[in-house]
């Protein structure tokens, strides 16, 4: 006999083992039991994707992140802004009074709308002022990418911001002393507080803008998560699963190397006879 089919089947047997504990200690290496497509083609196209996604998503929660800083530097500029109108009306109202010193307002309504203008300049965030003159109007901010098929497409927040610039010069411009007439100081009231109306109402609006922009951000950390999860389970190995198959590969190998070696000295027992 020329062949040894028993060392033959047991080095066949080795090579199987070997590839298996080969299989399984990169899964131990690297945590992952589909790291290539050849482990498993489809799970390994569904994750790129969804790894893809996952990632535009956190790229889009960042911008997100930066377009919730302008806005809340703009909305707290509004509420101070609202704050400093009101007690301007409310310095209009006691101007109506018989017998005040009308001088005396006036200089603390011109402090008023120094401080508006103060607070309006320092409400920049980034280089970004949403309520001054050349920051205020429409704005866009892209708050998602959603796939379909092969096809992306994004989603935006939309809102308007409004230039209290212009509404501070409008405080800034009434102006009272001792001729002012009780019409002409109803009337100043009257406008100031339209001004506020239009002051709240920019606040407001940037309040809602920024919570919804909260909203989005706490939707796509959850999806970000769910997603994640998702490629996880696809294709993450079971650790305390690979361990004891690497223990029993292990194991399997030893027996298998003392198979080939008693299959390797069958011949010898042969020759002996020889002998």
């Amino acid at each position: 006999m020329l062949t040894n089919t028993s060392a033959m089947g047991a080095l066949s047997t080795l090579r199987g083992i070997n590839e298996q504990l080969g299989e399984t200690q990169n899964r131990i290496s690297t945590g992952l039991k589909v790291s290539s497509a050849k482990d498993n083609a489809s799970y390994y196209s569904i994750s790129t994707t969804m790894n893809s996604e996952s990632g535009m998503n956190k790229a889009v929660n960042e911008g997100l992140t930066l377009a919730k800083n302008s806005v809340s530097t703009a909305r707290l500029g509004a509420e101070t802004l609202v704050d400093l109108a009101q007690e301007f009306v409310d310095r209009l109202a006691f101007a109506q009074t018989e017998g005040v010193n009308q001088a005396d307002i006036q200089k603390e309504l011109t402090a008023l709308a120094a401080q508006m203008q103060t607070a309006i300049e320092q409400s920049s965030f980034n280089g970004e002022n949403l309520i001054s003159a050349t920051g205020a109007g429409p704005k866009e901010v892209v708050s998602g990418v959603s796939r379909s098929g092969t096809m992306l497409n994004t989603t935006t927040i939309d809102f308007t911001t409004t230039d209290l610039e212009a509404e501070q010069a409008k405080f800034a411009a009434i102006l009272i002393d001792e001729s002012t007439t009780p019409t002409a100081l109803e009337t100043a009231l009257r406008n100031a507080e339209s001004y506020l109306t239009t002051v709240t109402g920019a606040a407001t609006d940037l309040g809602i803008a920024e919570r919804s922009i909260e909203t989005q951000q706490n939707f796509l950390s959850e999806l970000t998560d769910k997603l994640d999860a998702g490629v996880g389970s696809m294709i993450d190995a079971d650790m305390e699963e690979e361990a004891a198959r690497l223990q029993s590969l292990q194991v399997q190998q030893q027996l298998a190397t003392q198979s080939l070696s008693i299959a390797n000295q069958a011949p010898q027992n042969i020759l002996s006879l020889f002998q």
